[in-house]
C-alpha cells in the first residue's frame, strides 16, 4: 500500500485529536527566540512512525507567518516510491513565544504538540523535540550530520526523560546510501 507523507501526518494528528499537551517530566526550553529557529532543519534521528516510515533525507523548513504563527514544510524521500513527499502545516505558540512549546497542524482544526526540550542556546544548531507522548521524538540539526558527542548527549537526555532510544532510526541524507 502506498503511503503519502501528508496523509500519514494527518493520521498522526487525528489520532491525537488535538493533543497539545507536554509529556510529564518534559520541560520546554525557555528564552526561546523564534527568529533564530526559523529556516531548514535536518532530521538526524526519530522514533519510528507510519507517517515517516521508509523515508530518508527528511527536512523541516520553518518560516514566520504574518499572523505570528509559523509555516511548516516537512519533506522526505520515500524510498519505496523513489520520490519526495511534502506536508505543509502551521504552528502556533501554546504559551508565550519565548517558550519552545507549539501546537502544529497539518490538517486544521487538529493540532499536535511540538515541544523543544533541548536546544543549542548559542547557535541554534541542534534541537531535541517531543510530540504529545513519548512515542514521538526527533533529533534535529542545521546540517545533515551532527557531531557524535552532541548526538550522544541528546540521546542520553532523551533516554533519561523516558524515551525508548534503543528504537531510534537514524536518517540517511546521502542519496547514494
Amino acid at each position: 500500500m502506498k503511503k503519502y507523507f501528508s496523509l500519514a501526518i494527518l493520521i498522526l494528528f487525528l489520532s491525537g485529536c488535538g493533543n497539545v499537551r507536554v509529556p510529564e517530566g518534559i520541560e520546554p526550553v525557555q528564552a526561546f527566540e523564534v527568529q533564530r529557529y526559523l529556516g531548514k532543519w535536518y532530521e538526524i534521528a526519530r522514533l519510528d512512525h507510519s507517517f515517516e516510515r521508509g523515508m530518508d533525507r527528511v527536512t523541516a523548513d520553518y518560516a514566520l507567518r504574518d499572523d505570528g504563527g509559523i509555516d511548516v514544510i516537512n519533506r522526505g524521500f520515500d524510498n519505496e516510491d523513489q520520490e519526495f513527499r511534502e506536508a505543509h502545516g502551521r504552528a502556533y505558540f501554546v504559551a508565550s513565544s519565548q517558550t519552545g512549546y507549539l501546537k502544529v497542524s497539518f490538517f486544521r482544526p487538529f493540532y499536535g504538540a511540538y515541544v523543544i526540550f533541548a536546544l543549542d542556546e548559542k547557535d541554534y544548531s541542534y534541537a531535541l523535540v517531543s510530540g504529545p507522548e513519548r512515542k514521538y521524538l526527533w533529533i534535529l540539526s542545521r546540517t545533515p550530520k551532527l557531531d557524535a558527542r552532541i548526538q550522544k548527549s541528546l540521546i542520553e537526555k532523551a533516554k533519561n526523560t523516558g524515551f525508548d532510544t534503543d528504537k531510534l532510526i537514524f536518517v540517511k541524507h546521502d542519496r547514494n546510501k
